[in-house]
């Protein structure tokens, strides 16, 4: 009887303890589900999160590729279009996001390198080309220099005038080539191509306008108190220069107006202005023109238009080596002024006039009593003598002009020295010329030709070197 309450007993502690080990064992379940919601949670946190930072990753990601695309196609093309033409406009960041980042840093980075990379490749390639057409334009004009000469000579072999007057034509077209083709070298760098003795500005000028096709259309009025004359290192560049000029005012305006050059002084100073009646020029137009004109910044060629305009680039480059300055401005007729400034220290001389005449083609000066030569502003429709392309250089005859000695001055300024010349030797000159018969093509080429074979005779006895032709000066 008594083992049965001890097993109840038993059985209710072995109970008790079942109870309490589940109990403990419920709690520790509990604290562990507890345990795994919160890293469950913290899981899903983490999860969202790594969700959400992918997201972000694949969208910065796919930024990323857009603004790299955006460089190559966009950005890249439009840089190497503005390295040509630099009022193209380069364009940003598409995504304003990446401002200041090491992407855009990178980004800049690729264009600067591009940049760099394709000046300096475009300098290497202009400057082979630049000396390639150096080397082609010495050889070119060596060769029309040549043939000048052989036309030359054939005009003093040949008296028939319809010959003469086919020479003149031939002679004429070839001063042209010449004159593009010495401009092209210029802007190349090379050597204007030829050395002269010192020439009175007025020769120089009509010279360079005998260089052009409507030459009939420039009037020149000379304003010199003085004799002056260019430096002979200068007269060729001045003379491209104001060739340049001319043809630009020729081409801009119209056939039937006249383009007017006057020659001014100064105290320090010679200017050559030339005015025409053109279309004219926008501001943007004349800041370009400036800019060529300064000649300070090194050139390309694929800079000069297509086709490449040279005119303007070649009198920079002359203006910039020689010292002599030059300026465009709209014109009060309309048109477009240009300004050719020569200071007189080192670029001018003064001749004497009684030593080296001027050429009879030269205008004479607006002094007092004494008027503007004709011959300085031919009409339209007119011809010079003979159909000649350029004026002649030969010495004029010395005219009955006294001179007086030179005036003083101030510091700096040019001396001066005035003609005289009776009014009534104007008056008899004046009357013999209207009352002479107007004279045929024959008798017209026959006295151009002897003129051509007097000048050769006095030239070959002044100097040493081998006569040259009457023409070779006015060619500046």
């Amino acid at each position: 009887m008594t083992s049965i309450p001890e097993a109840l007993l038993w059985c209710l502690s072995a109970g008790t303890a079942a109870a309490v080990v589940l109990a403990a064992l419920s709690i520790r379940a509990r604290g562990q589900r507890a345990d795994l919601r919160s890293r469950l949670s913290a899981a899903e946190e983490q999860n969202s999160a790594t969700l959400h930072s992918n997201t972000e990753l694949s969208a910065r990601l796919r930024a990323t590729e857009a603004e790299i695309r955006h460089l190559a196609g966009t950005r890249l093309p439009d840089l190497t279009l503005a390295l040509a033409h630099p009022h193209v406009p380069v364009p940003g960041l598409m995504d304003a996001r990446f401002a200041g980042t090491e992407t855009d840093q990178a980004l800049s980075a690729v264009l600067e390198q591009v940049s760099d990379a394709i000046t300096k490749e475009r300098a290497r390639v202009d400057a082979a080309a630049q000396s390639t057409l150096r080397g082609a334009t010495t050889t070119i004009q060596a060769l029309l220099y040549r043939l000048q000469t052989s036309l030359q000579e054939m005009q003093h072999r040949y008296d028939d005038p319809d010959v003469a007057q086919d020479l003149l034509n031939a002679d004429f077209l070839n001063e042209q080539a010449l004159r593009r083709i010495q401009a092209t070298g210029v802007v190349c760098g090379a050597w204007p191509g030829l050395t002269r003795e010192d020439s009175y500005l007025a020769e120089l000028v009509v010279g360079a306008t005998s260089r052009l096709r409507g030459y009939e259309r420039v009037q020149v009025s000379n304003q010199l108190r003085d004799p002056i004359a260019v430096v002979a290192r200068a007269v060729e560049p001045v003379a491209i220069v104001v060739t340049e000029l001319l043809a630009n005012a020729l081409h801009h305006s119209h056939r039937e107006l006249p383009v007017t050059i006057t020659l001014q002084q100064g105290n320090r100073g010679a200017s050559v202005i030339v005015d025409d009646y053109g279309v004219g020029m926008h501001d943007d137009e004349i800041k370009a023109a400036m800019e060529l004109l300064a000649g300070d910044a090194d050139l390309l060629l694929t800079q000069l238009g297509d086709p490449p305009r040279s005119g303007f680039a070649a009198a920079g480059q002359l203006v910039r080596q020689y010292g002599f300055g030059v300026h465009v401005e709209p014109s009060p007729y309309g048109g477009v002024r240009a300004v050719v400034y020569i200071p007189g220290d080192p670029l001018l001389t003064v001749l004497d006039e009684s030593a080296q005449p001027m050429s009879v083609m030269a205008p004479l000066p607006h002094r007092s009593g004494v008027p503007d030569r004709a011959g300085s502003a031919l009409p339209t429709g007119a011809t010079p003598p003979a159909a000649a392309p350029a004026a002649p250089s030969a010495p004029a005859a010395p005219s009955a002009a006294s001179y007086e000695a030179p005036a003083p001055q101030a510091e700096g300024e040019l001396p001066r020295r005035r003609r005289r010349q009776p009014v009534s030797e104007l008056d008899e000159s004046a009357e013999r010329t209207e009352s002479l018969p107007p004279r045929s093509p024959e008798e017209t080429g026959s006295r151009w030709a002897a003129l051509q074979r007097g000048t050769e005779t006095g030239r070959a006895a002044a100097q040493s070197e081998p006569p040259r032709s009457p023409e070779g000066n006015a060619q500046s």
